[in-house]
């Protein structure tokens, strides 16, 4: 029997990967993962070391010097002047970075993911000592957000304390000067839209039991599909007779296949709960926004769907299978029946893996260990009920179809559907590397062929070399061909810029269409805080502040899933003073603002600077998407909203901005 066991733990985490997902962490306070520490020592009597070390959560990293045009903010240091002070070499960094396309900005790009120290050697010219300071800027990500561009003002004294002292207040002297009045300065103390608001507390979402029946039933409908592919089928009623014919008694018999099925669904579960301690939410992220692991996905997939077509078989080493048979015909009593389940699982590993991956990253997404082990347990019950029932009641193994070409049909199905989900990984490496070879119309083209072809394979109309000659059309064939060409039917739309939302976390986003003649989700938006706010005022209706960034994919994301829908950009049109600020936007102002913040003065010099400091100051939030409704007056109609391409939720959540609003108005 044709199997591709060799391969199981490599398309195991692919199919994880495919449907690994990234949420912001939704609490509505500040994210701040990356900390500076500042200290100085002289290494000689005139020479010294200025250590600035950036302490980097896990998962978050900083980016580097002197990036291109179009990325993040380059980590970069400005020195204040200090008298008998002089810097000697580059700012020098404890470690390389690490250098590699970013999935986010899609460019080649540096960081480091891990603490880094940068060392600045300086001399003291006839002075004994000084006051180092100056200003850090830099910004850092991970595979869910970015924290707009920051600043991190740092002082340190060297050397004799009286005489930095004195050059301490020569530093403060010349802060001082910076003059900063006009039309861009913000008087955050009196301007009511800019005060800091309450946020309404946000409910917790307590995982109910429908969640946990939810996880089990679609674990429970993954184990019966699981049942009708060719490398668990024929194993029922080999296994099913095999009972029969070692016990002396039918008793005994379906003991036997009771504790055979308990065993598949212990083994299931001990291997979900282990690969899913073992890798983690963030290991199986890191793999799916990988560009270089994404084409070997897209490779491997390719491979599998060919061989499912029939063109060559992919077998483990016999002696593998061998020596696991082996050891069950030595054992006896339950030990021979555990093996004998061990078997099955590794036997039908390559076609039940891609199933059991969905299923284990689908279960981790809801934050509970107990996630996967409930899905797992609905995945091994649905695999191990056939073999306790037919062994209960052995008379039905006589109504059970045959093996036969329809298995084989079952594999080149599946070939078919590998070869459309290999697309989605060759677009992700497409999207980091910006090549732009399978833009959103191209991907949506060769679905639509691939499922064409799969539902004329379907009817019979295309038949492989080692397929048998189908005499007639099955009701079953027919349905799942109606299906499949009904499918292709619905992807048409989308070559004219349609948001096919069923399928809109597997094909590339609306922007990288070339050819769009949709036009929902048009409508006007302000991208000046205090206008929106003003007009809002004038026109009566409630505010939907948008804090965004032009390099921020979840907000990409948002706008192509959710806002460009006909029912979301409706709403907003029909109520709404939609305000878009992009916190990254690096349009310099005008003129220098000066605030205050956290007992630090700090100078805001682009647009992008002005408005990151307010979602800070007023919202006490620094991470993108972040949606949030205002009254006129500035205060919050609506707990925040976050990255969720769930347009029910998001509709619903518009809609209490509406209604709290109309409230607060009578």
């Amino acid at each position: 029997m044709t199997d591709m066991r060799h391969l199981l733990i490599t398309r195991f985490l692919m199919f994880m990967a495919l449907v690994a997902t990234t949420a912001i962490n939704a609490t509505g306070q500040m994210v701040k993962p990356i900390k500076w520490d500042c200290d100085a020592s002289m290494t000689s009597a005139s020479e010294g070391e200025l250590r600035l070390k950036a302490s980097i959560d896990k998962g978050w990293h900083l980016y580097g010097f002197n990036l291109p045009d179009g990325g993040p903010v380059s980590t970069s240091v400005t020195f204040d002047p200090a008298p008998g002070v002089t810097w000697v070499g580059p700012l020098a960094p404890s470690q390389a970075p690490i250098e590699k396309v970013d999935m986010v900005f899609h460019l080649k790009l540096t960081w480091w993911d891990s603490d880094v120290t940068f060392v600045q050697k300086f001399s003291l010219d006839s002075v004994p000592g000084a006051t180092l300071s100056g200003t850090i800027r830099f910004q850092g990500c991970n595979d869910a957000s970015c924290i707009p561009p920051s600043r991190e003002p740092f002082s340190v004294t060297v050397g004799n304390p009286a005489a930095a002292s004195q050059s301490a207040g020569d530093s403060i002297a010349t802060d001082k000067s910076v003059a900063a009045t006009d039309d861009d300065n913000i008087d955050t103390a009196s301007a009511d839209w800019w005060k800091p608001v309450n946020i309404p507390a946000k409910e917790e979402h307590k995982l109910s039991d429908s969640s946990w029946w939810y996880i089990f039933i679609w674990g429970f409908l993954g184990g019966l599909l699981a049942l009708l592919t060719p490398c668990v089928w024929p194993m029922i009623p080999m296994t099913v007779s095999f009972f029969l014919k070692k016990s002396s008694s039918k008793a005994r018999s379906i003991g036997d296949a009771m504790v055979y099925g308990l065993a598949i669904i212990v083994i299931y579960l001990i291997l979900g709960l282990a690969i899913t301690l073992i890798f983690g939410a963030g290991k199986l992220n890191e793999l799916a926004t990988n560009a270089v692991f994404n084409l070997l996905f897209f490779g491997l997939l390719v491979l599998f769907a060919i061989s499912f077509f029939g063109a060559f078989d992919i077998t483990l080493p016999s002696r593998w299978s061998n020596s696991v048979d082996n050891r069950a015909e030595r054992a006896t009593g339950l030990l021979s029946i555990f093996f004998m389940a061990f078997t099955l699982a590794l036997v039908s590993f390559s076609c039940t893996g891609p199933i059991i991956g969905t299923l284990l990253v689908e279960a981790v997404s809801i934050g509970s260990i107990t996630g996967p082990a409930i899905g797992m347990g609905g995945f091994a019950v649905a695999l191990a009920l056939p073999f306790t029932l037919f062994a209960i009641f052995p008379s039905w193994l006589k109504e059970m179809p045959r093996s036969g070409g329809w298995l084989n049909s079952v594999k080149v199905v599946l070939g078919f559907l590998e070869l459309a989900l290999s697309l989605k990984f060759l677009s992700v490496a497409d999207l980091a590397y910006g090549w732009g070879l399978l833009d959103r119309e191209v991907f949506v083209s060769l679905w639509i062929v691939i499922f064409m072809l799969l539902g004329l394979y379907l009817l019979g109309k295309i038949r492989f070399s080692h397929d048998s000659v189908l005499e007639h059309l099955s009701v079953t064939r027919f349905f799942l061909a109606l299906a499949s060409l009904s499918f292709a039917v619905y992807l048409i739309p989308g070559l004219w810029g349609a948001p096919l939302k069923g399928v809109s976390a597997f094909v590339p986003p609306l922007y990288t269409q070339d050819f769009n003649l949709y036009a929902g989700g048009t409508f006007e938006e302000f991208d000046d805080f205090d206008k929106g706010m003003a007009y809002a005022a004038d026109n009566n209706r409630p505010v939907l502040v948008d804090f965004s960034g032009h390099g921020c994919v979840n907000c990409r994301k948002m706008e192509g899933a959710v806002f460009d829908t006909e029912t979301v950009s409706s709403i907003i049109k029909e109520n709404y003073v939609l305000i878009k600020l992009m916190v990254d936007d690096k349009q310099k102002l005008s003129n220098p603002i000066k605030v205050e913040e956290n007992g630090k003065k700090m100078t805001l010099e682009t647009v992008g600077e002005k408005w990151s400091y307010l979602q800070r100051h007023k919202f006490a939030a620094n991470s993108q998407p972040y949606y949030i409704v205002l009254d006129n007056n500035g205060e919050a109609l609506t707990e925040p909203a976050y990255y969720d391409e769930n347009v029910e939720r998001f509709v619903e959540w518009l809609d209490s901005g509406i209604k709290n609003y109309a409230a607060r108005q009578q």
